[in-house]
């Protein structure tokens, strides 16, 4: 009976990274449903766009309050987490303040004093950040896609720090209470929980239960944040790193073209080529459909961007449809590519393997009005925090419209017919198309 707690917590701690091992296995083959994409050229550049935005959040600071408050929440829970290898030795053998003993008085004081001033900043920032989601009405966060799960959710997040803070403030002055006493040996410097004079009227066993109680709450509770990320949008904490990683690094408004339209083109323009022997069919083949009805027309790294979405809301609140009070949302066109893959994600675990379920996220998840109020100016994909490309969805969605259902607006219709007809958008003759220049 003696070693039952190092027990308990070894179990504690297998069950719970063996699911947050299983979650990670789902997300990862369900992005795999999407069709693979090269993206592991400029390496070296893509280290270091993933240094600046994932791990130095660079693009945060635009917005200057918000920015700050996530910094000090980022760096807070990075600092703070190294706690758990103490916490993980501890509950493993048994020990107390296991780094003491490796660092030494000295550091070990700083060590604790500089994670008691973290978490004292992290919880400023978690009830500042509530206040502003709950009580501040601002537009991105109370947009029509944000009701129901996604404002809990992003709430819940924040009650879920809010009391690991507190649990880590308890632990932390239940044990200087104890140490003052005598209780426990002295290891640690505690500038805000040394303060909390009140824990000082408590009996030694209430302080000792709550000591242990404390400390019990703030590693399940961890654990279980760590699996509620599944659940969560707060998946960016761990996606931004390999999300940045593949982020596209051409020219934002470089749009991809399709090879085998490619290679058709330069086929019809070479009177030497021989169609039977270098025609796509034969060099590639032609995909299954042009553009994106489904989940398993977008790429692998769309699929990624859908599960990094942090919700925020800058694409949405910097669109200029959005402004003008057009239908669509580029963060609820990432939600609602999520939404799909989640759904077939269930539907694999169900079946073993997907069976039809006669959905597309076209129509079903993400409406044609959405899809034709984009103006395609980037806004979105400048705004976002973690290079999510909201566009590039956008325009695969278009190319099936245009390309496999011929279903553009009359307006796009008219104009390329222009273009078939007259090599230009508009209904002028070739041989006319140069009268301007004759105009006094």
């Amino acid at each position: 009976m003696q070693y039952i707690d190092n027990i308990i917590f070894v179990i504690c701690i297998a069950t719970g990274f063996g699911l947050f091992a299983k979650s990670l296995k789902e997300i990862y083959r369900n992005i795999k449903l999407g069709r693979s994409v090269t993206r592991s050229d400029y390496k070296k550049q893509r280290w270091k766009v993933m240094a600046k935005i994932a791990l130095g959040q660079g693009k945060m600071t635009k917005r200057p309050i918000a920015g700050v408050l996530h910094i000090m929440v980022y760096a807070g829970f990075m600092i703070i987490n190294l706690e758990m290898i103490e916490i993980l030795v501890d509950g493993i053998f048994g020990t107390h303040r296991f780094l003491s003993m490796i660092l030494g008085h000295t550091l070990y004081n700083g060590f604790t004093a500089t994670l008691e001033v973290m978490a004292l900043l992290v919880t400023f920032s978690v009830v500042v950040f509530f206040i502003r989601r709950n009580a501040m009405h601002i537009r991105r966060f109370n947009m029509k896609e944000m009701f129901g799960w996604p404002k809990h959710d992003a709430n819940w997040i924040l009650v879920i720090e809010f009391v690991l803070m507190m649990a880590f403030f308890t632990m932390n002055a239940s044990d200087y209470q104890l140490q003052l006493r005598h209780i426990l040996p002295e290891h640690g410097y505690f500038p805000f929980s040394s303060h909390l004079g009140f824990f000082g009227y408590f009996g030694n066993t209430a302080l000792e239960f709550m000591e242990r109680g404390a400390w019990w709450l703030h590693i399940l509770g961890v654990l279980f944040f760590m699996n509620y990320l599944y659940y969560s949008k707060h998946l960016h904490i761990i996606l931004a790193f390999p999300n940045t990683w593949y982020s596209n690094l051409n020219s934002k408004g470089e749009l991809d073209n399709l090879e085998s339209v490619t290679k058709e083109i330069k086929l019809m323009m070479d009177p030497n080529a021989d169609p039977y022997t270098t025609s796509p069919e034969t060099e590639g083949g032609v995909p299954a459909k042009f553009g994106a009805e489904d989940i398993f027309d977008l790429d692998q790294v769309q699929l990624l961007n859908a599960y990094t979405c942090t919700e925020c809301g800058r694409c949405t609140v910097s669109c200029p449809a959005n402004i003008t009070g057009k239908k669509l949302s580029p963060r609820r066109i990432m939600m609602a590519t999520r939404d799909r893959v989640e759904d077939v994600g269930r539907n694999i675990n169900k079946n073993g393997k997907f069976v039809d379920d006669n959905k597309k996220l076209l129509d079903d998840y993400i409406s044609r009005e959405e899809l034709w109020a984009c103006t395609t100016c980037n806004a979105c994909v400048e705004a976002c925090p973690v290079l999510i490309s909201p566009l590039s969805i956008i325009i695969e969605m278009r190319r099936f419209l245009v390309m496999e259902q011929s279903a553009a607006p009359q307006e796009l219709n008219l104009m390329m017919t222009n273009v078939e007809n007259n090599a230009a958008p508009w209904q002028y003759n070739q041989a006319d198309r140069l009268n301007w220049a004759n105009e006094n």
